[in-house]
């Protein structure tokens, strides 16, 4: 896997991934930055988002399970002091679908947090990660 992050001007950066694919980051204004993108420690957390919801909807189609609607809100902290690594961060799942079922749901997510979720698992050697899940018709 391969990316690239190229400085614009003052905090403002674009990155590519590997796949072609662009985003702009910036810093705030008290960092020299104009708030033109997304922070890169906010891409992180973007990122693992992203990834254990792509986990879970896989592991429930995988199991012929319908999802119609899947929506993941994270939640982090960080430490106070440098390096300001996160060091909790709860992820919670939103689901609709068909049948889903709360016992399909929960072993998706176990499934992603403790064997697929790279960026999960990653990003766990030093936050505490819970999750937590509801149903919507």
């Amino acid at each position: 896997m391969k990316a690239r992050v190229k400085w614009v001007e003052k905090s403002l950066m674009v990155a590519e991934s590997g796949s072609g694919h662009g985003v702009v980051m910036d810093g705030p204004p008290e960092h020299g930055g104009r708030n033109l993108g997304v922070r890169p420690m906010e891409m992180l957390l973007l990122g693992l988002g992203g990834c254990t919801q792509f986990d879970v909807v896989h592991i429930l189609r995988k199991g012929r399970h319908s999802v119609t609607r899947c929506e993941v809100e994270l939640e982090a902290n960080r430490a106070e002091t440098d390096p300001k690594v996160f060091t909790r961060i709860h992820i919670h799942f939103i689901l609709s679908g068909p049948g889903l079922t709360e016992k399909a749901v929960e072993r998706a997510i176990t499934l992603s947090a403790e064997k697929y979720c790279s960026a999960s698992i990653m990003l766990a050697e030093t936050a505490e990660i819970s999750h937590d899940f509801e149903l919507v018709v």
